[in-house]
């Protein structure tokens, strides 16, 4: 399973939800930071707008959870020993060493990722028992006496619980993807798409911004963006990409905190932020340079605009080659493209039709649903608060034991069902051949 699918599954798997008497229910969320937050966050307040109450548990040391924000959505928020700082820096060296380490074998590269989810994963380890030691908080939860319990960290019994065990209790999993990314396969009844639920219509521009984007004129712009979780890169990557950037017709705005490339070009624009969804809603933009983050994959499908990929890390490269092979990108190497593969990238997205063609496809596909991905997740959400779980659609393959999973005892039944049988017979066969020997040994003798 990809990381994608791993953090993204998890979305009603952070959900701990019950339905009361009367239509609303009361929902516990455990949430994640970065992407993973800004689309929980976007249920979440459907949510609190449908009449819910939404209970989010938050540590202090969060970087993208926000308690002191003005909204409806309530936070618990715990102690741990460690800083936002601390935990800012841990993300940025964990994306640092994924994306910037260059190892000199196959085999240091999988003990490299294999370092980076050691680590990870004990700070993951450190954020639950920081919040399942509190005893107050605990106590707090538990006197709000939810009725369906979505995501148990604690097992009922008290003993440790493995990743599978924990997955396996949940109720519901909302993907976020849908077939517009994804190629057909098999999936459950308790798992549904919602890819792109965060994407909405494009907002005016900053008056700056548009101004800049208007004086484009025919050419229009380039959007290039790597994502909230990579803000820099070194200055000799930095000068490729400006380098090939100052040569296109068109206007670039390249969300970048760096130092100023020297290299760039009077083209281009730096910001420390930009309205992606609303720059790749514009009319003028031709082409997106993206990281190959699912929230920014699926606002280009949303709006319709060919794809530059440059996948650095986790679900990146798995996205990249899904748009790569329908024809609305074209992918490239982070660390080995040179400015005049970049620039080439570019002109094929924006001047070679086919890619728009492609990319139009597939974002007709994403509007043409039932129901909006938003309203779909929330729909589901709602329906295990309705019928307190949804029992009726987990598949029953959870409850059996690794050796039934695998039909090894029916496998074993059939195998001895053969394996006595033709060991009697041959047994049985072996006495008759040694008593008809011996029978003519004795006439002979005689």
């Amino acid at each position: 399973m990809s990381l994608k699918h791993v953090s993204v599954l998890l979305l009603l798997l952070q959900l701990s939800a019950c339905f009361t008497s009367g239509s609303c229910g009361k929902v516990l969320v455990w949430p994640m930071e970065y992407s993973h937050w800004m689309n929980l966050n976007v249920i979440l307040e459907e949510l609190v707008r449908r009449g819910h109450e939404v209970i989010v548990l938050n540590h202090n040391a969060s970087i993208f959870v926000d308690s002191g924000k003005t909204t409806a959505i309530k936070f618990e928020t715990f102690p741990i020993d460690i800083t936002k700082n601390d935990l800012d820096m841990f993300f940025i060296q964990l994306v640092d060493m994924w994306t910037n380490a260059l190892q000199d074998s196959y085999w240091e590269y999988l003990l490299a990722l294999q370092k980076i989810f050691s680590e990870y994963s004990n700070t993951c380890k450190d954020l639950c028992k920081a919040a399942v030691l509190n005893k107050k908080l605990m106590t707090k939860l538990q006197e709000s006496k939810f009725d369906i319990l979505l995501s148990d960290p604690i097992s009922p019994c008290g003993r440790p619980v493995t990743l599978y065990e924990l997955v396996a209790k949940a109720d519901m999993w909302l993907i976020r993807s849908y077939w517009d990314l994804e190629f057909p396969r098999p999936t459950l009844p308790n798992v549904h798409f919602v890819g792109g639920l965060h994407c909405k219509p494009a907002k005016p521009l900053p008056k700056d911004m548009e101004d800049f984007v208007q004086s484009s004129g025919e050419e229009g712009v380039v959007v290039f963006s790597l994502g909230s979780m990579v803000s820099k890169m070194t200055e000799e990557r930095a000068n490729v990409i400006a380098s090939a950037l100052a040569q296109l017709p068109q206007k670039v705005l390249w969300r970048f905190d760096g130092k100023k490339p020297e290299t760039l070009g009077p083209n281009t624009q730096m910001y420390n932020w930009i309205p992606q969804n609303d720059l790749l809603g514009h009319p003028k933009t031709r082409a997106f340079v993206t990281h190959g983050g699912a929230n920014g994959v699926y606002e280009a499908i949303h709006h319709g605009i060919p794809m530059v990929g440059l996948p650095l890390f986790g679900d990146q490269p798995d996205n990249i080659a899904y748009m790569t092979a329908k024809g609305a990108a074209v992918r490239l190497n982070w660390k080995t493209m040179s400015s005049a593969d970049l620039l080439n990238a570019l002109k094929t997205v924006i001047h070679d039709p086919s890619y728009k063609e492609n990319v139009m496809m597939l974002s007709r596909i994403h509007h043409d649903q039932p129901m909006k991905p938003l309203d779909t997740a929330v729909f589901w959400i709602e329906h295990v608060m309705r019928h307190k779980g949804a029992k009726h659609l987990r598949v029953a393959a959870h409850d059996l034991t690794w050796y039934q999973y695998h039909s090894l005892d029916v496998i074993g039944f059939l195998l001895a069902c053969v394996t006595i049988p033709t060991y009697l017979v041959i047994k049985i066969c072996l006495f008759v051949y040694q008593k008809l020997v011996k029978t003519e040994k004795k006439k002979k003798r005689d």
